[in-house]
């Protein structure tokens, strides 16, 4: 068969999905492998919310919902938003989906023409590049590395607009980098945006709670871009719930119709039982963020501790999420018998096969050199994957 489209040979499968795989694959051959590789709490979902799924399913909600989502879980999101981040919005700017990667890619195939320009910075999140790509928008990479904390200036911004640019995607906390941008930074940026009255801006606020500064905000807040701000989040981090798949996107109403119209032609409606019990997340109570939150917390610590004593890594302390992200680039043109790393792509999968420790290559986030590491697991992997990293990366010279 020769019949598979342009836009789907265009797309790269997902880097972190493939090294997850790999590693399911060395564990059924019996290789005890410590996976670094996957973005998801390893917390089970709180009880109450469990509880609110089973009294739903009881009660019937079996049947088709509103392509949106139920009104009940978007009031619930509206109360949020309105508590949480003191933004008001109403119902009908709320549209719920199977995950918040979906409501990310619905906003930019409902915004985004064919030639038009979204600009992502980078490191990035593995699926932002390749939703442009499908939605045939034209991305505009801005890089800043890890002397930079990850984030980009207002000057680089400013310069990476051009007559066509129609988007740029802004994720804070980040993935893969845990940086998170403060409020001065925001306002740097929001300030350069205000003068381009025709750019969204799509905010990718998923991590928003496993943060270690105690506040993160939002490019929301600023009055100058608020009316052309998107907002995408989620149950599935802050929550422990990443197989719920309930995500939202919140942003002006003509957008959120368009979200609607695209969505009922494709999945319509998410899960009743999950979203009964996103709602639930929402409307309960929120000792559980702050419990994994400081979790994550003790876990980045010993990390970044573990980190420091690995030759030739660069790396920053996260404020968020829970990866690191290494600059592992000293480690190119180095050899373990006749094996040489050309790439830092070599490096992880050297890592994987001499380790046993399965991370993500850099150049999947659009930056060769770095590799990622999710410290979402246990102290005792943590301690035991950076033992046998330092030992592999010690064999390298």
């Amino acid at each position: 068969m020769n019949q598979i489209s342009q836009r789907i040979q265009a797309l790269s499968p997902s880097a972190t999905l493939a090294m997850s795989q790999k590693s399911a694959e060395l564990k059924a051959q019996g290789v005890d492998v410590i996976n670094m590789s996957v973005g998801e709490p390893d917390f089970n979902t709180p009880d109450f919310i469990k509880e609110a799924a089973k009294k739903a399913i009881d009660e019937n909600y079996s049947r088709y919902t509103p392509v949106a989502g139920y009104l009940s879980l978007r009031q619930a999101i509206c109360a949020k938003l309105l508590r949480e981040n003191k933004i008001e919005f109403t119902p009908d700017c709320i549209v719920v989906g199977n995950g918040a990667k979906q409501e990310l890619c619905n906003v930019i195939l409902a915004t985004i023409n064919p030639g038009d320009e979204v600009i992502i910075p980078v490191p990035a999140w593995v699926s932002y590049v390749e939703m442009v790509k499908l939605a045939e928008g034209v991305t505009v990479e801005v890089y800043a590395g890890v002397e930079q904390d990850f984030k980009i200036s207002p000057e680089q911004l400013e310069k990476a607009i051009t007559p066509k640019t129609r988007m740029i995607m802004l994720n804070s906390p980040s993935n893969p980098t845990g940086s998170i941008y403060s409020r001065d930074e925001l306002k740097g940026l929001a300030d350069v945006l205000a003068k381009y009255p025709d750019i969204i801006i799509l905010a990718d606020e998923i991590y928003e709670h496993i943060n270690f500064v105690g506040e993160v905000h939002s490019i929301s807040e600023f009055e100058s871009v608020r009316d052309r701000v998107v907002i995408v989040n989620g149950v599935s981090k802050a929550y422990a719930m990443t197989g719920w798949r309930i995500g939202y996107m919140a942003g002006p109403a003509p957008i959120a119709k368009a979200v609607s119209k695209l969505q009922g032609q494709y999945t319509s409606g998410a899960s009743s039982i999950a979203q009964k019990a996103a709602e639930a997340a929402y409307e309960g109570p929120q000792q559980c963020i702050s419990d994994m939150r400081d979790a994550f917390q003790r876990r980045r610590d010993l990390i970044v501790s573990l980190a420091k004593e690995i030759s030739g890594w660069v790396l920053n302390k996260p404020e968020g999420a829970f990866y690191l992200f290494p600059r592992v680039d000293s480690y190119i043109g180095k050899k373990a018998g006749d094996r040489e790393i050309k790439c830092s792509g070599d490096y992880v999968m050297y890592l994987l096969e001499e380790a046993h420790v399965a991370c993500v290559d850099g150049a999947a986030f659009c930056a060769p050199g770095y590799m990622r590491l999710s410290y979402a697991t246990s102290d005792d992997n943590i301690r035991e994957a950076m033992r046998r990293i330092k030992e592999a990366s010690a064999k390298l010279i």
